[in-house]
């Protein structure tokens, strides 16, 4: 199995939200998700924790795509553009520097027009273990 398949099927938290990875190679990864009126938030726009996640598996993604089991240590996440209904948010993932056990990952969120939804950067710890 690989990594996309993994997490796709794993990752149960992210699969209920809608957010599911559509590539997968070594150093990148990109995700999607349909925000559905259940990934609003009380002021009517995509709950900022949908978009984390939905960052978070592209982030998971690419972390573990050396083939060793691999954990986040830290992330942010700035919010630059709010999402509505309807909008298909894409991430992006790429890893800035591909250390040996603390690779370090950006994430860009856009939506269906290209618009910068979020910025996400975030730091893994790779356990030496091999996925699945």
């Amino acid at each position: 199995m690989n990594i996309q398949d993994f997490l796709n099927t794993g990752d149960r938290f992210a699969a209920n939200a809608g957010a599911q990875l559509t590539e997968v190679r070594e150093g990148y990864a990109r995700a999607e998700m349909t925000v559905t009126p259940e990934h609003l938030n009380a002021g009517g726009v995509c709950q900022g924790g949908a978009i984390f996640t939905l960052a978070d598996l592209a982030f998971a993604a690419i972390s573990n795509s050396h083939g060793l089991l691999t954990f986040g240590l830290q992330s942010t996440i700035a919010f630059l553009h709010s999402a509505q209904v309807g909008d298909t948010l894409i991430a992006e993932a790429t890893e800035t520097f591909n250390h040996h056990k603390i690779p370090y990952v950006e994430v860009k969120v856009t939506n269906q027009d290209g618009q910068l939804i979020s910025a996400f950067t975030g730091i893994a710890y790779r356990t030496g273990k091999t996925v699945g």
